[in-house]
């Protein structure tokens, strides 16, 4: 098993419906979310977070958005992880009344 697992913004964007990969409920998902806003929201978390910004989110190739690789963490689920770093992304912008 590897010991990480790839974080797209399209995981946590409000404007992709989960049937094209949107990995969170709509109340936690945010708008515009980025790569690098994810990084900084996965490191204050705890999380190890590197960000590939040349990759592409497999259904929507056509686009660069890029990727994070966070390492994961005992006890925490991918789920987990990206509920804990929409709720993190949110606060940082201010917008602290999601999930």
């Amino acid at each position: 098993m590897p010991d990480h697992f790839f974080v797209y913004p399209a995981y946590l964007d409000r404007s992709v419906p989960r049937s094209h990969g949107r990995r969170v409920p709509a109340a936690s998902a945010l708008s515009e979310v980025s790569a690098e806003e994810i990084v900084q929201a996965a490191r204050g978390l705890g999380y190890t977070a590197e960000a590939e910004p040349e990759r592409q989110f497999p259904p929507a190739f056509f686009t660069y958005a890029g990727r994070v690789r966070l390492t994961k963490r005992t006890g925490t689920s991918k789920t987990r992880a990206l509920l804990e770093i929409a709720t993190e992304v949110a606060r940082r912008r201010g917008e602290g009344g999601r999930a």
